[in-house]
């Protein structure tokens, strides 16, 4: 067992690998590696992955192997093989068992009242991964992924959907479309599969992706911040025409931010337009905007709009503080 003093000296001398010579951190790093202490082993493993040090995969493997023996015990909270997991998918290690082993690893661990799965993170750190193995055809790979979007860390199913549009195929996206349809998930692993279908397919998918804007709850907001993300005038146009449907003030105003982020000229007309005519959305405008990160022109424009109403010159002062 390491001591306080003893533990703080081995981090301290890790971070000095930073400053000290090249031709001293291989042997330093591989005896880390080999260490009892799985945060001193985490280090170590940050560090490879830092400086990038191919020579060392051995080593890494061996460690990871290690801890997956009475894994609660030796290493809590997954601390060396997330660290581990990651500088092995840096060095674009090829070996899919490798990963597939830490995305079927399940650890859990006593937490006040029970037990909690503290695992999540190595699951979704290998599944993205295991699509740069390229002994694995694509069928496998898509396989082996899609076991993880039942996953009961959201975190995990939100990665795996990354990991699926990085695959980047029809079969890709059609696995996607169907995950979207099915629903019945949390708005952010939902809003990861509009967006990955709009980054593999372009805005043809923007029709289907806007069926979802109907509902006009959180999924509903992601969907049109998936929309937003494309940049394009398809996109805009989407966004307008369910703005002119939308009763929510709550939903409205999600459009609103996501037609600012479109970033195109014919949006940020529209929406400087409901200042020039003080709707009742003048408000919600004036913040998209300025929540879009807008040049000096356009800032200027907007103090000009509010010049002549206090309580848009109000709103438009607060939310310039807030952004700026």
């Amino acid at each position: 067992m390491l001591g306080k003093r003893g533990f703080e000296e081995q981090i301290a001398a890790l971070d000095a690998l930073r400053q000290g010579p090249e031709e001293a951190r291989v042997g330093a790093l591989r005896k880390a590696l080999g260490h009892r202490n799985n945060f001193i082993v985490a280090k170590a493993a940050d560090l490879v992955r830092e400086f990038n040090r191919a020579s060392l995969t051995p080593d890494l493997l061996a460690a990871f192997d290690r801890f997956f023996e009475n894994p609660v015990k030796t290493d809590p909270q997954c601390w060396a093989k997330n660290a581990l997991s990651r500088a092995l998918a840096t060095m674009e290690h090829q070996d899919a068992h490798v990963f597939l082993r830490g995305m079927r690893h399940i650890q859990m661990e006593p937490v006040w009242g029970g037990r909690s799965d503290t695992a999540g993170t190595l699951r979704a750190t290998c599944a993205l991964a295991l699509v740069q193995c390229r002994s694995l055809t694509e069928k496998d790979l898509l396989e082996h992924l899609v076991e993880l979007l039942a996953d009961k860390d959201k975190s995990v199913r939100v990665e795996v959907v990354r990991a699926i549009e990085q695959v980047g195929s029809p079969s890709a996206s059609l696995l996607l479309r169907l995950r979207g349809v099915l629903g019945a998930d949390e708005p952010e692993v939902l809003g990861a599969c509009y967006g990955g279908i709009l980054r593999v397919e372009g805005v043809r998918a923007i029709p289907w992706v806007r069926r979802f804007l109907a509902s006009g709850d959180e999924s509903a907001a992601e969907a049109a911040l998936a929309i937003a993300g494309t940049h394009s005038p398809e996109g805009f146009d989407a966004l307008r025409e369910c703005f002119a449907g939308a009763a929510d003030p709550w939903f409205r105003s999600v459009l609103f931010s996501a037609i600012a982020l479109t970033r195109q000229d014919a949006a940020l007309e529209f929406l400087l337009d409901r200042l020039s005519k003080e709707s009742l959305d003048a408000e919600a405008a004036i913040e998209a905007v300025l929540r879009s990160m807008p040049s000096q022109e356009v800032i200027g424009r907007l103090e000009r709009l509010v010049a002549g109403n206090p309580r848009l010159a109000r709103v438009f002062a607060t939310h310039r503080k807030v952004s700026s």
